[in-house]
């Protein structure tokens, strides 16, 4: 939807400006920037010092640059004087905060070819500046937004999920952290409304270093909103010992600005991952050409190797969540009982931007409509957040005291560093994994979501095997640690598992072990693999009375008590031997299990 149009400006303007000498256009309509084609569009350093330099003697604000954009700021007279073209503000539809449909407004100019492009032709600066992108509204993808903070969460009497321990759980994150695969040594860069000290981080010893500032934003050691701070904790509870990299893209009011600059400037923190809680609603092409240009920096960074997690949205068509070279989060919930869900916050689309782009790539964990008020997050006492969710009874309010520094919220917001954690703790078990590849792995081995529906916008049901409504379903730490490896090759071991027949007796032979009355129930099987699997093993199909399952020496050790070792034959035995003791598994699971053999090389038998 489009309303009226107008001259009411902000008193200064942010915008995107392509270097001349650049080698191709990147405003063209129909575009497609991808990690595979952003080099195209790199200028030379030269140009980009030449440009810089053109626009700051004409009066402009050169807040940053990069090989593909100058990142100005100035008020609205100065862009229309310098270009020759004239200015507008329009009102359009937009998804605020809570999944609030609303209207925006962005600021455009008579006659382009693309939202939001300002053309430099018969301009003064023609030559140094082949297009200009004006920014447009972003909103972050989570909920409507005193004393001394507690460490710890206030009690309230309804279903909800506590950091960081029932999140790691959940996630399946605190087998790998039991092994020692914690996020050590693994940078996070997060892209928000900014970063506060809170008594949660601070008592946790968790590492956070100083926020830095977006361009045009200010006051580097509060966060207004409130937003960033929470969702910081999503982070730390599947990757304790990551550190966090603070980038405020917001002003005093909790409005997200410049957020391409904000993002760029993350990227040159050297981060291992950028994770990022927010975005526009994009149902269709074209894309602006301020979501041109972020879609040029999301892709120059996954080129370099940066992991970069966006949410798929709360009922809108997420961008950059449905950008072909993002990790896109969506949302599942659990129940009090275990059981998991579509959430019917999140957003699962087919893109049309990007054709056969399937969002979202994996879930994290998100509440419910209507205001998906589930995980009780850390936040700055009074801040919009902890004011705006306050009071109430659950699940329009969070029950909680609106200075008390605590606020219900989750929404794919939360779903994003959530994974963002996961993908830290297999940068310490991998380092050196690819972003595609570290994609691959977390949609290998998450864990199906059978039932359900996402957001009503989409209403896709969920049902076996990937979908649309969680993708390949809920991240699963453990099982990506185990697939991806501790880093080594060689360094996971393999083992079979053998199931008791049903009346308890052993087989004689293969033929009888494999025939239909010796064979396990069907249910028994999977109550097996789901407890091995949620231990930490990657398992594999069934195979009669047998499975295969592979996870690093350190989480054999865990649960058999017995740690493998390399064998001088290249297999892999154990102080023990090949088989491994039971002793040390829950009851349940001894009843059912009948032996566990760790993997040998097969040997060719000839005759002499």
């Amino acid at each position: 939807m489009v309303g009226t149009t107008g001259r009411n400006f902000p008193e200064r303007v942010y915008a995107l400006c392509q270097p001349g000498g650049a080698p191709a256009p990147l405003f063209a309509p129909g575009q497609v920037v991808t990690a595979e084609t952003v080099e195209r569009f790199y200028a030379t350093d030269e140009d980009v010092a030449r440009t810089a330099a053109a626009l700051t003697e004409v009066g402009f604000e050169v807040l940053h640059t990069s090989r593909l954009l100058v990142n100005v700021a100035g008020p609205p007279e100065l862009f229309e004087r310098v270009f020759g073209r004239r200015l507008h503000t329009q009102e359009r539809e937009v998804v605020k905060p809570g999944s609030v449909r609303d209207t925006g407004t962005f600021i455009d100019s008579e006659g382009s070819p693309v939202p939001g492009l300002l053309e430099t032709t018969g301009s003064p600066l023609a030559d140094v500046v082949a297009a200009v992108a004006i920014e447009e509204p972003y909103y972050p993808a989570s909920v409507p937004p005193g004393p001394a903070p507690t460490a710890d969460p206030p009690p309230v009497d309804y279903w909800h999920l506590t950091l960081p321990d029932q999140l790691a759980a959940a996630l399946r994150a605190d087998a790998p952290h039991r092994d020692g695969v914690t996020g050590q040594g693994v940078r996070v860069a997060m892209v928000d409304t900014g970063f506060q000290a809170h008594p949660f981080f601070t008592s946790r010893g968790y590492r956070v270093e100083p926020t830095v500032l977006g361009p045009g934003t200010a006051d580097p050691e509060v966060d207004e909103n409130g937003h960033g701070t929470g969702e910081a904790a999503n982070v730390f509870a599947a990757a304790p010992d990551a550190t966090l990299l603070p980038v405020k893209a917001a002003t005093a009011s909790g409005a997200l600005v410049n957020v391409t600059a904000a993002f760029t400037a993350a990227v040159a923190l050297d981060p291992d991952i950028v994770t990022n809680s927010w975005g526009s609603s994009q149902p269709g092409p074209p894309l602006s050409a301020a979501n041109q240009a972020l879609a040029a920096a999301v892709a120059a960074a996954v080129a370099d190797g940066v992991v970069v997690v966006f949410s798929a949205g709360n009922g809108s068509w997420g961008f950059p969540g449905q950008h072909p070279d993002v990790i896109s989060a969506g949302g599942v919930y659990q129940g009090p009982d275990g059981s998991l869900r579509a959430s019917d916050y999140a957003s699962g689309f087919v893109s049309r931007v990007y054709p056969g782009r399937r969002v979202p790539d994996v879930s994290g964990l998100v509440g419910l409509l209507p205001a998906a008020m589930y995980l009780m997050l850390p936040v700055p006492p009074g801040c919009t957040i902890d004011r705006g969710n306050a009071g109430g009874t659950h699940p329009e309010g969070d029950e909680t005291a609106p200075d008390d520094g605590w606020a219900a919220f989750s929404g794919t917001s939360a779903a994003a560093p959530q994974l963002a954690g996961v993908c830290a703790l297999l940068a310490q078990a991998a380092p050196g994994t690819t972003p595609g590849r570290v994609r691959e792995v977390l949609a290998a081995t998450a864990r199906d979501v059978t039932t359900g529906t996402n957001h009503p916008e989409f209403g896709e049901p969920a049902g076996t095997g990937p979908d649309l409504a969680t993708g390949p379903g809920l991240v699963d730490a453990a099982a990506a640690v185990a697939a991806l490896g501790a880093g080594a090759e060689g360094d996971t071991a393999v083992a079979l598992v053998m199931l008791r027949s049903p009346s308890g007796q052993e087989p004689t032979s293969f033929n009888a072990a494999t025939s239909s009355e010796w064979l396990p129930a069907a249910g028994t099987v999977r109550e097996v693999a789901g407890a091995l699997g949620q231990a930490g093993f990657t398992v594999g199909p069934a195979s009669g009375p047998t499975l295969s399952i592979a996870a690093p020496p350190a989480v054999f050790a865990r649960v058999f008590a017995a740690e493998p070792v390399r064998a001088d034959d290249g297999g892999w035995t154990s102080a023990q031997g090949d088989s491994l003791p039971l002793d040390a598994l829950p009851e349940k699971l001894r009843e059912v299990v009948r032996a566990v053999v760790l993997e040998r090389p097969a040997e060719l038998h000839t005759d002499p």
